[in-house]
């Protein structure tokens, strides 16, 4: 895509110094923009990519597109492929009726990147303090059944809203730290100091112990 002067400016002011601060305040000052965000997208890169995120219109963003841009996240690294996921679900993706519903879709998706989207965004139900839905029981069948067969990413968010359930929901406890103990996941993970582990008994319990729940 040959870019109009507007993206190569905008282009200019970003580097390998540039935080997500700065992208931020880039994109305060553009506000929506999606044709300016595909020119950015086009780039292939990185940081680029995350502004354009940032300026996207999510009125516009259909299931095609969304798989667009999906196949195209899969160019990137690992940890950048789940980080531009995760931020179009934060930035984009939560904040519309019609992409929520598009989430909602997306256990079985073809895409272990959607699918990590529908159990990060199930998690995330929980964390922000709304009632949690009604199909906690059915999310940790699926989970029990399914999480050691995953992608590594879709595992990762599949144990994170094990977490987040045993933390906020006292019945499913004990149930979601034995699925902890029992898959063994992240048990051997390091950990930075300050930084709450991922082993599902000692994040419940270091949670839990915050909000004392």
């Amino acid at each position: 895509m040959k870019l109009s002067s507007k993206a190569e400016h905008i282009l200019d002011r970003i580097n390998s110094e540039t935080k997500l601060g700065d992208l931020r305040k880039i994109a305060k000052d553009i506000k929506k923009d999606h044709k300016l965000a595909l020119e950015l997208w086009s780039t292939g890169k990185f940081l680029p990519r995350q502004l354009a995120i940032l300026i996207m219109d999510n009125k516009v963003l259909s299931q095609e597109l969304i798989d667009k841009l999906d196949k195209e996240m899969h160019a990137h690294p690992f940890n950048e492929r789940n980080q531009l996921m995760d931020w179009l679900m934060s930035n984009q993706l939560v904040k519309d009726k019609k992409t929520t519903a598009l989430i909602e879709s997306w256990g079985n998706s073809f895409s272990s990147l959607q699918r990590r989207v529908f159990w990060y965004y199930q998690a995330r139900l929980r964390w922000v303090g709304q009632a949690p839905p009604e199909n906690t029981g059915d999310l940790l069948d699926a989970i029990e059944a399914s999480i050691m067969n995953e992608e590594p990413e879709v595992q990762w968010a599949m144990n994170f809203t094990a977490g987040w359930i045993g933390i906020y929901d006292q019945k499913y406890r004990k149930r979601c730290v034995s699925l902890g103990k029992k898959t063994g996941l992240y048990k051997d993970e390091m950990v930075s100091k300050g930084c709450t582990p991922s082993y599902l008994p000692e994040f419940i319990e270091m949670e839990a112990n915050k909000r004392n729940l």
